[in-house]
């Protein structure tokens, strides 16, 4: 697969296995990595509700639902936003697919998507947008870090189309 202009995939934590993690999301559900139906899980890191490039995003990955439904594959988003923020920016959007909330960053972490970035001309600590494919196994066996927005759902679906 030649390399996308989105993002740079990196492959030192593909084939990695997770540890099981569980975490609160909207729907009043509760994510288990473990015992997950679908074929593959695709969990994308973002920022923060109800920003342009998350918006941008959550839309994309909306509007392709069915596709990844089709291939076996359950979405979920993760930010550090609460649950209410969840709620409503899922709401507003539609969306199909629930959000995780990690405000402690305990799944940030065990992903290491928690960055120095610059903000406005400002050092901050923040998530850097990340997506994780992840088997019915939970081994991780693809990741995009460092996403651009544009074109990055056509990315995973591709991906994943390619998967047997």
């Amino acid at each position: 697969m030649a390399e996308s202009p989105s993002a740079a995939p990196t492959e030192p934590s593909a084939n990695t296995q997770l540890t099981n993690f569980s975490a609160a999301m909207t729907g009043d559900q509760t994510f288990e990595l473990n015992g997950r139906p679908a074929k593959y899980t695709v969990l994308y890191f973002y920022p923060k509700d109800n920003t342009p490039g998350c918006t941008t995003e959550a839309m994309a990955f909306r509007d392709h639902h069915d596709e990844f439904a089709a291939l076996g594959t359950a979405i979920y988003g993760l930010s550090r936003d609460s649950l209410r923020s969840h709620e409503s920016f899922k709401a507003k959007l539609g969306l199909p697919f629930e959000l995780i909330s990690d405000p402690e960053e305990a799944v940030c972490n065990q992903f290491d998507v928690m960055k120095m970035k610059n903000m406005y001309g400002k050092k901050v600590r923040g998530v850097e947008r990340s997506t994780f494919v992840i088997d019915a196994n939970g081994k991780v066996v693809k990741e995009w870090r460092g996403v651009k927005v544009n074109d990055h759902v056509d990315e995973v679906l591709e991906f994943l189309k390619s998967q047997p």
